[in-house]
This record gives C-alpha cells, sequence and structure tokens, in this order.
C-alpha cells in the first residue's frame, strides 16, 4: 500500500473500529503494508503452502532416500493448492461482500505444528500410517481456513479503499435507514427516542 503516512491518509476518513477491521490484528496489519498485486489472497495462500513445504524437509531428508524429487513434488502441490483455495476465497468474497470475521488464535495456530509431529511421527513409523490424512489436514487447514475468513473479506475492502471508495458506505446507509425507521415509529416523543439510543449504544 505504499508509506505508512500514506496509509494512515488513506483511512483518516474512517472510525477506530473501521480502521481495525481493515487492518486486523498483527499477521493481518502485516499483510496490509505489502502492495495489493503482492498480499492477494492467492499469494497468501501460495506463501503458507512453501512455508510449511520447508518445515517437511527434515522428515523428507530423515526418512526417504530420494528425497529432494519428492519434496520438490509434494512442495508445488501444496503451494499450488494453497494458491487455488486462496483464488477461491477471493471470488467467493467478491461475489458475498462478507465482512472479515476473527479467526480463532488458540485453536488455529498449534494446529500446523501438530499436523508436523504427527507426519514425523508417521515417518518415523512410529505412529499409524492411518493417521496421515488428518496429519495433513492439520498441516494445510489454517492457511486457507485464515485466508478465508480473515485476509480475503479484508483484502477487498483495502482494494476499496485504494480506489477511493468507501467501504462501509452500505453498512452506514443501514445504519441511516434503522434510524429513520425507529423516528418514524416514535414520532416527537424524545423520552421514547432516549431510550432507543440507550439501547443503541449498550450494543
Amino acid at each position: 500500500m505504499g508509506s505508512d503516512e500514506g496509509w494512515d491518509s488513506q483511512l483518516s476518513f474512517l472510525s477506530e473500529s473501521q480502521k481495525e477491521m481493515i487492518t486486523g490484528g498483527g499477521l493481518s496489519k502485516r499483510f496490509s503494508k505489502l502492495p495489493l498485486w503482492l498480499s492477494h489472497p492467492s499469494n497468501i495462500g501460495a506463501f503458507y503452502g512453501f512455508l510449511v513445504s520447508i518445515a517437511l524437509i527434515l522428515p523428507y531428508i530423515m526418512t526417504e532416500e530420494y528425497w529432494f524429487p519428492l519434496w520438490i513434488y509434494h512442495a508445488s502441490l501444496l503451494t499450488f493448492s494453497a494458491a487455488i483455495l486462496g483464488l477461491l476465497s477471493r471470488m467467493i468474497n467478491a461475489t458475498t461482500g462478507r465482512m472479515p470475521l476473527p479467526v480463532n488464535r488458540k485453536i488455529l495456530y498449534p494446529m500446523p505444528f501438530i499436523g508436523f509431529a504427527l507426519l514425523t511421527l508417521i515417518h518415523l513409523e512410529i505412529a499409524s500410517t492411518k493417521l496421515q490424512f488428518y496429519a495433513w489436514v492439520l498441516l494445510m487447514l489454517p492457511g486457507p481456513l485464515y485466508v478465508h475468513m480473515a485476509w480475503a473479506p479484508r483484502w477487498r475492502l483495502l482494494c476499496m479503499v485504494e480506489d477511493g471508495k468507501k467501504p462501509f458506505a452500505d453498512l452506514e446507509k443501514v445504519e441511516v435507514d434503522k434510524s429513520q425507521e425507529v423516528s418514524e415509529v416514535v414520532g416527537d416523543d424524545s423520552e421514547i427516542m432516549e431510550v432507543v439510543e440507550g439501547f443503541d449504544s449498550e450494543d
């Protein structure tokens, strides 16, 4: 997106909660500072697949005689599959317009390490090969799930900001329509309006 100052100026018209929704937490905030073409959901997915592939080098070296061709093959599959899933998430979010959803880090972040440990035990013939499917799911699921739930929607909002559009215009319109409906119902009764506004502020 360019320098931090330029980025801040582009987000200056947003409230703090809206800025937080666009930039997200630590990981998303780092991605949001990258150029949009580089931080595309398919590229972020491919990056995750590549990181998983690097982690698999050691088990392959320890257990496979001709490990390098096999690792290249699996690394290519992982990276390409994660990139395709990221692209699908981008297409789905472009259609639905869904806002970013929070990711449970306590559950999501340990999953690749558990899958890596389980896959290593399988390669060392300590664990049963029947667990191989679950090991691969634990390894691969966190990245595409994060991209689908959080990053793909966030990237869409970043593109809208970059194009000079208001990403929360539809939400603001809904809020205005809601307040107009309340005003029409209660009329000029100021006491009821105060009660309604009090409930809205509590929400």
